[in-house]
């Protein structure tokens, strides 16, 4: 049985310097051109703490699972994860790993001209050459063997995962896994949480995927539901066999 995070080394890119940044729940996996881990740490810092201070001060914006509207003067990360909890109609913080990752990396793009953040699953990339993602669903088949096939022209971008079977992140419904490109990955974030709460079993799948062409800035999205998988829009699965 894979361990939660065995699946940040099925796939290597062998031209980037990979590196790890923990601080509390936020356990980024980022690959650059050089190691900038200083720099990471702290940006992570920066952004958890005017996170850490708004929620202090609103207590709700850290429980509720209803869209949320901040005042202008909100910090940055605080109006991306509310704008995307508007947009996929979700509480604000199922954005928040996805918004981690997008500010981390922004910041870090000013030091390398590639860079892959991965917090939880959930990922911002920028790449100069196709990559892949590896899909992880739990007990599925399609866990080690699919892939995402990601060209740089459509970065960057958010990749971001929702499961009803691995990690707690909190799902309504029953999807192995919701994966969602937009390129917003905090909005990519929110809409893998809006779009797994559809799924109740595998009949779910097709009428999801012809709701998801009308949602906002999405541009492609995986569901996977034990061996079933369906799939609309930019989305490129290759074989990882």
């Amino acid at each position: 049985m894979c361990q939660p995070r065995d699946y940040r080394h099925w796939i290597g890119n062998s031209d980037l310097v990979p590196f790890k940044v923990l601080v509390k729940q936020t356990d980024l996996h980022i690959q650059a051109r050089r190691s900038l881990k200083d720099k990471a740490l702290k940006s992570v810092l920066k952004h958890r703490a005017s996170l850490e201070e708004y929620i202090l001060h609103h207590p709700l914006f850290l429980t509720t699972l209803e869209p949320y509207e901040v005042e202008q003067a909100a910090p940055v990360i605080v109006k991306r994860m509310a704008e995307a909890s508007q947009l996929a109609c979700v509480g604000p913080m199922a954005a928040v790993a996805g918004a981690i990752a997008e500010m981390v990396g922004t910041d870090l793009l000013r030091f390398t001209p590639e860079v892959i953040v991965e917090n939880g699953g959930d990922i911002f990339l920028r790449i100069l050459k196709k990559r892949v993602v590896g899909i992880y669903a739990g007990q599925s088949r399609v866990t080690g063997n699919l892939a995402l096939e990601i060209k740089p022209q459509d970065t960057p971008l958010g990749v971001c995962a929702s499961s009803a079977s691995v990690g707690h992140s909190l799902s309504l419904g029953t999807a192995d896994a919701v994966i969602a490109l937009s390129p917003s990955a905090p909005l990519a974030d929110a809409l893998a949480t809006a779009v797994g709460n559809m799924i109740g079993d595998t009949g779910d799948i097709p009428k999801t995927l012809e709701k998801a062409k009308r949602m906002p800035q999405l541009c492609g999205l995986v569901i996977v539901k034990g061996d079933t998988i369906g799939a609309w829009g930019k989305v490129r699965l290759v074989s990882l066999g």
